[in-house]
């Protein structure tokens, strides 16, 4: 008999664990997702790096399968005719005292064997971006981009094509355990499985309380806006110009992004949204149906408790253009105010524990007939192919 795994989730992560079973394991998949198309949420809005692995402590599972995505997604890209270009990364020390941590950033990136790893000094680095600046910076010649929307809809292709489907609108609304496996209802069809895999993003709460399984962390989400440059001001950026990361936060800081479109962006912040999708700075209360959820949950407090300086920080550069553009010109100080516009931010669905600590690696766990991927921030679009490798390798067999 086929074993049948329901799969929530249509983001890149979702679609590349149901591809996977389905062709290592032979597996009935069904892909459950409550928008009209894939890739509405996390997968749409990034900033389309293919990170290198520069960041991660060695040995954890963001180090292991960055290194294995990244290998993993070129190769798929390729295959499929995809967009996926290396046009290289600086990360830039902008102070003197900035560059002890970028000689650890170096130390822990040839760890994690990230290829080509080099130091620059403050020279050195505008052969490779002549209109940054900075004290000196380490230079990640493989480190790429690609459209990881095309991405997931190339997956979503390949899951019809071995067999299963994608359910787009159809809003999981119960999981009920029963004897093997588990029902979902989801819109209105109630739907049986051997196995039930959620890969939620924001709405992984929602789901896991459905499975009974709430969990000893939550989403907490972090809006990050972008702008984009206009004009000339595109010329000023051949690549991406990162700032050394505050290591005591998972996120990498106001950066500079080129396109596979020929774009370039600038951001994200992090501003603790209201919202699980509250993608806009513009207060909607039809947003805030989940605002109680986020607050009630003691690990938000104790985590604004802990950071509320640099919160208030984050939150005046979003509201504030000129505070984001002089975090633009610490590492190009040729834009101006005229060169960013506002465009479209996303939302970072970030596990924190009820101490108020932000989840740094990537968290997937078994309850009964369901695997719950609890926390998959970045770099989770370029790990996705090794990230459902190893949730492939977690989901139990069924009982017969």
């Amino acid at each position: 008999m086929t074993e049948k795994i329901g799969i929530v989730g249509a983001g890149i992560v979702g679609l590349a664990v149901a591809r996977e079973l389905a062709r290592t394991r032979g597996a009935e998949v069904t892909v459950l997702d409550k928008e009209d198309r894939v890739g509405a949420h996390q997968t749409g809005h990034n900033s389309g790096v293919v990170h290198a692995g520069i960041y991660y402590p060695p040995g954890s599972l963001k180090a292991k399968l960055c290194r294995e995505g990244v290998a993993l997604l070129k190769d798929y890209c390729a295959a499929h005719a995809l967009p996926y270009v290396e046009v290289g990364k600086l990360v830039v020390a902008s102070t003197a005292a900035e560059r002890p941590r970028l000689g650890a950033l170096a130390e822990r990136a040839r760890a994690n064997g990230v290829p080509g790893i080099s130091e620059l000094d403050g020279l050195a680095l505008r052969e490779i971006e002549p209109h940054a600046v900075g004290v000196g910076a380490i230079h990640s010649p493989h480190t790429a981009i690609c459209d990881f929307p095309a991405v997931a809809r190339r997956l979503a292709q390949d899951v019809a094509e071995l067999g299963g489907s994608v359910r787009l609108a159809h809003p999981v609304r119960a999981i009920r355990e029963r004897p093997g496996g588990v029902a979902v209802l989801a819109g209105q069809r109630r739907l049986v499985f051997d196995r039930l895999v959620v890969c939620g993003g924001l709405n992984t709460d929602a789901v896991a309380r459905m499975a009974g399984s709430p969990g000893d962390v939550r989403i907490v989400p972090f809006r990050g806006d972008f702008y984009a440059l206009q004009g000339a001001a595109k010329d000023l950026v051949r690549g991406l110009i990162y700032p050394v990361p505050d290591p005591r936060y998972p996120f990498l800081g106001v950066h500079l992004t080129r396109q596979t479109d020929g774009r370039v962006l600038a951001g994200p912040n992090a501003v603790l949204a209201l919202a699980y999708e509250g993608y806009g700075s513009a207060v909607r209360w039809r947003n805030y149906c989940n605002f109680r959820q986020i607050l009630g949950w003691p690990g938000t407090l104790r985590l604004a408790r802990a950071h509320w300086r640099t919160g208030l920080k984050e939150l005046h550069g979003s509201l504030v253009k000129r505070e984001f553009l002089r975090a633009t010109r610490r590492y190009v100080p040729a834009l101006t105010a005229s060169d960013l516009e506002r465009t479209e931010g996303g939302v970072r669905a970030q596990a924190v524990a009820r101490d108020g600590r932000m989840v740094d690696d990537f968290v997937v766990d078994v309850h009964g007939p369901v695997v719950l991927v609890r926390n998959a921030p970045s770099p989770a679009a370029t790990s996705s192919l090794a990230i459902a490798r190893h949730i492939a390798g977690i989901v139990p067999a069924p009982v017969r």
